[in-house]
């Protein structure tokens, strides 16, 4: 009954694992690994999950926290990694060429800031994403017009990567 009622929001809600996964990983086989990261700690908390938030608002903390604890730990590894296929049971969707270009815009952002603008393009308010990122108020909408700046900047000047 939980893993049937887990999987269901897990499908209803997959777009905010991917908008993780892309954001924070950058070759196939880390994006795989975040995919699988990601799952596994939500399943995890799943029985913990009482409902007082928006499954949606649960599994962006989730995924925010996966992919931030995930970044850290890659900044460590020093290794070349061989590409595989991203592969699972969810596919991702295509981007548009626009969106595209957004993802490698905000994949320019400091880490933080990439989760706090997915939440707000997401239509979370500011106080739901202070109180997913734990940043205060007034600092969250502080950082979002600081973001939206320098995306401003990106978007129509300089050059992505």
């Amino acid at each position: 009954m939980i893993e049937k009622s887990y999987l269901e929001k897990l499908e209803e809600h997959k777009g905010i694992i991917y908008k993780m996964v892309n954001l924070y990983a950058d070759n196939d086989e880390d994006r795989k690994d975040l995919y699988q990261e990601i799952i596994y700690q939500s399943w995890s908390a799943y029985p913990r999950f009482k409902g007082e938030a928006k499954f949606s608002t649960w599994l962006y903390k989730i995924s925010l926290n996966v992919s931030l604890s995930f970044l850290s730990k890659q900044k460590k590894l020093t290794q070349i990694r061989d590409h595989d296929e991203f592969n699972s049971y969810f596919e991702p969707p295509e981007l548009s060429e626009r969106a595209d270009w957004l993802y490698r815009c905000i994949k320019q952002l400091s880490e933080i800031d990439r989760g706090i603008i997915m939440l707000h393009l997401d239509g979370f308010t500011n106080t739901e994403i202070s109180e997913m990122t734990g940043i205060s108020r007034n600092s969250t909408n502080v950082k979002l017009h600081r973001i939206k700046q320098q995306l401003s900047t990106l978007l129509t000047g300089k050059q992505v990567k």
